[in-house]
């Protein structure tokens, strides 16, 4: 299922308060996931679709204070409850590391190559037009960079959770990923579906 902008601003909008209280083992599973991303010290990195911002403690973890990290999100709510938090600052607080953007993830306010990886949690089920935000996710990342498609349950699990079973039409299964990655720039080159975590990485074309 992928959605429009304003329904998935109205979906998260009224769960933002108590997200984090709903999901309160998911840390280490973030953490997880971005270990595997390959990220070095120095590296600039953004969180597409960072919601309340789980992942950028580990992705500051694995940059350092030379690096950089972008958190960016449709949904305000989100933002203020990341910054609530402590895992973030609104843009003009926070000029280095740490900095939240309200932006759609389809139109990024980053220039060309700018970023070393791109962390991507429970994202792309959540694209309006899953090729062209992906393909937005590889103009702002330089040729070989990193792409992680993560969440902290795999497909059976999540759709478990929800009363229902998966299906072969599922965007996120691999036969359906692969190409749909390549056609927006990327090379699937892991895939990880089991009921502990889903991780797929990908990386970008020249």
């Amino acid at each position: 299922m992928s959605d429009d902008p304003t329904r998935v601003r109205e979906f998260f909008g009224v769960r933002a308060a108590d997200w984090d209280s709903r999901f309160p083992d998911d840390g280490p599973a973030y953490a997880a996931a971005v270990s595997e991303i390959g990220l070095r010290p120095g590296d600039a990195v953004l969180d597409a679709g960072c919601g309340t911002g789980r992942a950028l403690p580990p992705l500051r973890a694995a940059v350092g204070p030379t690096g950089t990290v972008l958190g960016a999100d449709l949904t305000p709510e989100m933002l203020t409850a990341a910054v609530r938090a402590g895992r973030g600052a609104p843009e003009q607080d926070a000029p280095g590391a740490g900095t939240l953007l309200l932006a759609d993830v389809g139109r990024l306010p980053v220039r060309d190559g700018a970023l070393d990886a791109v962390f991507g949690a429970g994202l792309i089920s959540h694209l309006a037009d899953p090729v062209s935000g992906l393909r937005e996710l590889a103009r702002v990342v330089r040729p070989g960079g990193r792409l992680a498609l993560f969440h902290p349950i795999g497909r059976a699990a999540l759709a478990a959770r929800h009363g229902r079973q998966i299906t072969p039409d599922d965007l996120r299964a691999e036969p359906r990923l692969r190409p749909v990655l390549a056609e927006a720039g990327w090379r699937l080159v892991s895939y990880v579906d089991e009921d502990a975590r889903y991780l797929a990485l990908a990386v970008r074309e020249g």
